[in-house]
């Protein structure tokens, strides 16, 4: 066999290898669906996690229905003045001339984009909202930017590199979370306001299942040895794929978890894992050209910008992110691409990066220079700048004509119940009630039904004319049913107006209205019971009158069901310990 032959088959074997692991790569792509739903899902409340797998599943779907019928040919049909690709129906039209592998293996990529979205905007979103922007993004907004990277635009013929998608998926994903949290506004009770409306202290909402999020981040890691190896095209460059991408995510990890440790006592878990993402994001754009040395540094850069882009959206910016996404994609996608000026080394196996002219250009701090640093800050400013102003106008779009949020007590009662009918994603267990510090926040009253009837007032039957309590003094029990929502309003109230003591419990009840019909799989579930809260206070100083008004004040909101208030006269009351007996009964001081 002649030396030209052999190399003619190896040459052969090696493209159908790649062409291979190519598609596997695509495949595992795909996969970090999964990883995204289950950070998500394990980042937030119990109630939401129907919804937000929900989200996560039409991300992909109608992300593949759009991108058939415009988002590919966007992508990378004929370039059209370095702007856009020619849309076109090959797929339809001309099957058996189609790129296969090229279509399902951008698709997947696309999909990506979407779902960044539905974390910062999770648990708030209407689920028509969030389909028609997640359309938007996949049909338009992410196939337009692409094409001036992969496509043969405008960007890949000036020198921009962006290897997998700092840039082109991650921070278009982050900066669209950014802009749509904020115009969608925190979730109740994030941010406690005082009454001239300045933001007096962050609430935490803790994720209802770290152990989830855990999964999906090492399923996200995984994925992404596809997300960032998938385009290699010889062993070495995919190899030195393979080490960057396990370098910098680990790197960034242990110098969160040593940040946090310093800063707050202990190693914080949720950031540590959104640390590893962000080590994943920022060496996704440089992951070809840089080495050993340059992902460490990208990788500790990453676990610091982490916890600063948590810190800054939650005490400066006061917007809700309730997954980290816009520090994890927005803020590590930028520094991934400006990286790319600052490490790329052609010491890199496969190492392509050429000006305009067709010479190579190097990282500043690899003797290149600025100008592979001002490509990619050019490139950062074009892509963030497009994405800002369409994703904007999708936004208040969709906001002016089918609304962007929930209503207050949709978003309380969650997202599964009030959108999917879905009276829980954990069937079989039971919910703990969920109460929301507000602060000095006034409740809109959003209904036309009168404080009568919406907060109902019964005065039970009286203690007979000749029972006296001991003390002689009048005890009088009043007895508040009302939504779970409002304990710590009205508890903060109650205070206010003297009363130190109070019995809080969880029941179970229905009115007239038997509850609400649920659904399952199109199969009516048993009329369930609704949870309330009751609160019994015992008063003898403070006048029963003042009690009821200021509850009235506090649960009404305009609706059937704000709650029922019951008056009844108290015959006595001893302390067990002391034998102290009526208004001697009710004082706690030794």
């Amino acid at each position: 066999m002649t030396d030209a032959i052999k190399e003619f088959v190896l040459e052969t074997v090696s493209s159908e290898v790649f062409g291979v692991w190519f598609l596997i790569g695509a495949a595992l792509v795909f996969w970090m669906q999964a990883g995204f739903a289950m950070v998500e899902a394990g980042f937030t409340r119990a109630k939401n996690t129907g919804n937000i797998i929900m989200k996560n599943l039409m991300d992909f779907c109608i992300g593949t229905v759009v991108f058939i019928a415009i988002g590919f040919g966007l992508l990378m049909g004929e370039d059209l003045v370095g702007l856009i690709g020619k849309p076109g129906f090959d797929l339809f039209t001309n099957y058996e001339n189609f790129s296969f592998s090229n279509f399902v293996f951008n698709l997947v990529f696309c999909a990506t984009t979407a779902t960044i979205v539905s974390g910062a905007m999770a648990e708030r979103t209407k689920f028509l909202s969030y389909c028609i922007y997640s359309g938007v993004i996949s049909a338009l907004i992410y196939p337009i930017e692409a094409h001036w990277i992969w496509g043969g635009g405008w960007l890949s013929s000036i020198g921009f590199h962006d290897f997998a998608g700092s840039c082109a998926i991650h921070m278009v994903g982050g900066i669209s979370a950014l802009i749509g949290a904020k115009i969608l506004g925190p979730r109740i009770g994030k941010f406690v306001k005082n009454k001239e409306g300045k933001v007096t202290k962050v609430n935490a909402f803790p994720g209802h299942n770290i152990a989830i999020g855990a999964l999906g981040v090492f399923i996200l890691w995984l994925g992404w040895y596809g997300f960032n190896g998938a385009a290699c095209t010889s062993i070495e460059q995919l190899g030195s794929v393979f080490l960057t991408t396990t370098v910098a995510p680990a790197v960034a990890t242990v110098v969160c978890m040593i940040f946090t440790w310093i800063k707050y006592g202990k190693p914080d878990v949720s950031m540590c894992l959104n640390a590893s993402l962000a080590g994943l994001v920022a060496i996704t754009a440089p992951c070809d050209v840089t080495d050993a040395l340059g992902a460490s540094i990208i990788g500790a850069v990453a676990g610091l910008l982490v916890v600063f882009g948590v810190w800054l959206l939650d005490h400066k910016l006061h917007i809700d992110d309730p997954v980290g996404a816009v520090a994890v994609h927005c803020m590590n996608g930028i520094w991934g691409t400006l990286a790319v000026g600052l490490f790329a080394t052609d010491t890199a196996p496969g190492y392509s990066i050429t000006n305009a002219a067709g010479e190579t250009i190097k990282g500043l701090f690899y003797g290149g220079g600025f100008e592979l640093l001002g490509l990619q800050a050019l490139g950062f400013g074009a892509v963030a700048l497009w994405t800002a102003v369409t994703i904007t106008v999708t936004f208040l779009l969709i906001k002016k004509i089918f609304g962007l949020r929930v209503t207050r007590e949709e978003e309380i009662e969650g997202l599964d119940a009030t959108e999917h009918g879905l009276p829980s994603a954990y069937a079989g267990f039971a919910m703990l009630p969920e109460y929301i510090d507000e602060g000095e926040t006034v409740v809109a009253v959003t209904g036309d039904v009168p404080v009568a009837e919406a907060v109902e007032v019964k005065e039970m039957p009286k203690v007979a004319a000749d029972v006296k309590p001991a003390s002689g003094e009048k005890i009088t029990k009043v007895e508040i049913v009302c939504k779970e929502a409002r304990l710590e309003a009205l508890k903060s109230a109650m205070v206010g107006i003297g009363i130190t003591g109070m019995t809080v419990s969880h029941v179970l009840g229905c009115g007239v209205q038997k509850g609400r019909p649920e659904y399952y799989r199109g199969v009516a579930v048993e009329t369930s019971l609704l949870p309330k809260i009751q609160v019994d206070i015992v008063v003898c100083k403070v006048p029963v009158s003042a009690v009821v008004e200021t509850a009235k004040r506090v649960l009404y909101t305009g609706h059937i069901g704000d709650g029922k208030i019951f008056v009844y006269d108290v015959e006595n009351v001893v302390k067990v310990r002391t034998g102290e007996e009526g208004y001697d009964a009710l004082q706690d001081e030794e």
